[in-house]
């Protein structure tokens, strides 16, 4: 009976935590300062300056991706887009891009793990 249940345990683990590959395109930002202010997706957040955005991630803050339907996709640190505190990503701070990777949802959180990106507009 123990066996049996660590079983269906698992597979209700897998079936709520499935990834797949995807592109997925919105404006990236610094998730806290998004997070405080949703309705500010610019790189000129309250107070901080023209290169707030640009600078949380330089610092290695965690940067998501926001659709125009309001869906948030952190961006997963390790990888080849947000290793290395974001280098790749700075530079499109508060632009439009498209990002493709791996997608995962789990209970609402969705996440990316991307691979690569595609600029759409500044």
């Amino acid at each position: 009976m123990k066996k049996l249940s660590i079983i269906v345990v698992a597979a209700v683990l897998s079936l709520s935590t499935s990834a797949f590959a995807a592109e997925v395109t919105g404006v990236l930002v610094d998730l806290a300062c998004y997070t405080k202010d949703k309705a500010n997706t610019t790189n000129a957040h309250k107070g901080m300056g023209e290169a707030c955005a640009q600078s949380c991630a330089k610092n290695g803050n965690t940067v998501a991706l926001v659709t125009e339907k309001g869906d948030v996709y952190e961006l997963m640190t390790m990888g080849d887009l947000a290793g290395e505190k974001n280098a790749k990503l700075v530079p499109h701070m508060s632009h439009t891009v498209t990002l493709t990777g791996d997608v995962t949802d789990v209970k609402g959180k969705k996440t990316i793990h991307a691979t690569a990106l595609k600029m759409i507009s500044k």
